[in-house]
């Protein structure tokens, strides 16, 4: 099979997912209790304006009607539209999604710069102490909660040391860029460096261990192996043998955890983003959850599941690059 008929094979199982993703959400809405009616009319309407208010959300309409309907709206780019926030939900949603996806990016580039070095000393030097303290990071990373890291490095960082500010999200990353690259300008990008760095530390520690201990024991696997033991007799150097040889093998699973990662980190930062006031999807969920805004709740579920099969289809993709051996089965 070649690569373009094993990506469009992922794309239509894609596209799969991405439809389940939709009709689940789309039932979503009606098996919780309660309508949304009662959050859009006034407490005091009377029957005739709820009525009207049904009928100006297509309430009123057959299930299989609403669910064409939004399907119809969906492939046209509409979400449908909040009316507790009198904007359509894709402006919202959008309108958060970079601020989201930023803080899932940082965190996973921290993640990596100090993982998969640590896991490779952790492998490499065995049972020394550079070993016990690879380990122990993994293991004081994997048990510690965000929120609680978050709020103390918020303690510790930013009010008793004064380094780091405590939250907010002054400038995204582009608008940074923009003043950097036309104006010359260096305050936006140092804005956004200092607001990020500690709610992509909270993030992406738990992320950092797991992949130091999934290094780790994917390295000391294939240290074992005789094609080891063949390269080092031909006399390669150590270094060679364990990053182009040893750790390319060793990336299959790392990659696999970091798209299912990448994908959990864009639709799982919710506590993250509380802690630090970031204005990206997960506190908008939260919100819009607190006060029933479906349009928004589903818009933002679809948005994210669409993320985790892009991801998906991206890390098979890579698949291919890593190991031939398994590409386009």
């Amino acid at each position: 099979m070649s690569q373009y008929h094993f990506l469009l094979r992922r794309g239509l199982q894609g596209l799969f997912v991405i439809w389940g993703v939709v009709t689940l959400v789309f039932l979503l809405r009606y098996m919780t209790p309660g309508s949304p009616v009662d959050f859009v009319a006034p407490l005091d309407a009377s029957p005739e304006l709820r009525e009207q208010v049904a009928a100006n959300l297509g309430l009123d309409q057959p299930i299989y009607v609403q669910y064409f309907e939004y399907l119809f709206g969906l492939a046209q780019g509409d979400m449908g539209y909040s009316y507790l926030r009198s904007q359509p939900a894709s402006s919202i949603i959008f309108a958060r999604l970079p601020a989201t996806i930023e803080l899932a990016i940082v965190a996973t580039i921290v993640a990596m710069i100090f993982s998969i070095p640590l896991g490779v000393i952790s492998a490499t030097r065995r049972h020394e102490p550079a070993d016990y303290a690879a380990t122990g990071f993994s293991l004081v990373g994997i048990s510690t909660p965000n929120f609680w890291l978050g709020i103390m490095l918020i303690l510790i960082v930013s009010v008793g040391l004064g380094i780091l500010p405590t939250s907010r999200r002054p400038i995204g990353f582009l608008p940074a860029m923009e003043l950097l690259i036309f104006q010359l300008e260096t305050q936006g990008i140092r804005e956004w460096v200092v607001h990020i760095i500690l709610p992509a530390i909270t993030l992406g520690t738990y992320f950092t261990a797991m992949i130091v201990r999934l290094t780790r024991s994917g390295m000391l696997d294939e240290l074992g192996k005789s094609y080891v033991q063949a390269t080092r007799a031909k006399g390669l150097p150590e270094t060679l043998v364990r990053y182009k040889h040893v750790l390319r093998n060793t990336m299959i699973p790392i990659i696999t955890v970091l798209g299912l990662q990448l994908g959990s980190l864009i639709g799982g930062a919710v506590i993250t983003e509380f802690v630090f006031n970031w204005p990206g999807l997960g506190t908008l969920i939260i919100n819009a959850i607190n006060v029933r805004d479906w349009p928004i709740i589903q818009g933002a579920l679809i948005v994210i599941g669409i993320g985790f099969v892009v991801i998906n289809i991206a890390v098979d993709a890579l698949y291919t690059y890593l190991n031939p051996k398994v590409s386009y089965e």
